[in-house]
């Protein structure tokens, strides 16, 4: 059986709307989905009333952008409901925290010569969403500015350390996120841990308390390498190991449902969660 654990929509920095992420799922045969847009549950409700008709299991997610060591650390939190008062305060906060860093973000932008409006971000962005780097990208990459051959990798500098527009967002430390989720009946998995900036802090994450890993993770070089590499460290310090495609759109070369994630793990994450 088809799963996938790590999936955005418009209401953060994925392309899609709702509703097409849904159909997509559908023709390809998926079964279990999670829906993790950033600091924001608001696609929940809706995604969770259209795949019911297509025999289709929502996970209620969220992806939190959080600091470990003055680093960013991606956290997933899974729930059996997300519409805790606390948690929904707490992604308010966090959502103007991220767009006040977004502006400054633009700021930046400017003052190193490239010009970008502000109103030009907002239309990338869904009505409750946070504004990310993510939104800032697409701005620039949608200019009307002559330039048709713009470079994904080119933009994306920008914001990557030593860019013009790096400023890590630092206001959320792990800890707190961590139990944050917990205290509102969710279960937090470290995100993507290939990507972390240090990949040794994976360990001191995994003991702050007993948390998830995300294993089975398609955007970074090694991936075969890594998963099996991940999975030992599951094995021996997560106690559940999810995984996903973390799509956010067709131009995307992980593709929706693509990544394998043994159904046993997704089993466990259920009832875990007792969905």
């Amino acid at each position: 059986m088809r799963s996938d654990l790590h999936i955005h929509t418009h209401e953060s920095d994925g392309l899609l709307s709702v509703e097409e992420v849904i159909n997509l799922a559908y023709a390809n045969k998926i079964q279990t989905l999670a829906i993790t847009d950033h600091e924001s549950t608001q696609a929940i409700n809706k995604a969770e009333s259209l795949a019911k008709e297509l025999d289709i299991k929502i996970i209620p997610g969220v992806e939190l952008l959080t600091s470990y060591q003055g680093h960013e650390v991606h956290l997933l939190g899974y729930f059996n409901d997300v519409n805790h008062p606390v948690l929904q305060e707490r992604l308010k906060e966090l959502r103007a925290q991220r767009t006040d860093l977004a502006h400054d973000m633009v700021e930046c932008l400017k003052n190193s010569g490239i010009s970008l409006k502000w109103q030009d971000v907002e239309k990338e962005v869904g009505a409750n969403g946070a504004v990310t780097k993510g939104h800032i990208m697409r701005a620039i990459y949608h200019q009307e500015d002559g330039n048709t051959q713009k470079n994904w990798r080119e933009i994306a500098a920008h914001f990557r350390p030593g860019g013009v527009a790096y400023l890590p967002y630092l206001n959320h430390a792990f800890e707190d996120a961590v139990n944050l989720i917990f205290s509102c009946g969710g279960l937090p998995v470290v995100a993507h841990p290939g990507l972390l900036w240090d990949p040794q802090i994976v360990f001191a994450l995994l003991a702050y308390r007993p948390i998830g890993l995300e294993v089975y993770y398609g955007y970074w070089e090694r991936q075969s390498a890594l998963i099996k590499y991940y999975t030992e460290v599951a094995e021996n310090f997560a106690i559940i190991a999810t995984g996903g495609s973390d799509y956010h759109g067709p131009s995307g070369y992980v593709k929706l449902g693509q990544m394998d994630i043994p159904y046993d793990s997704v089993l466990k994450l259920r009832s875990y969660l007792t969905i």
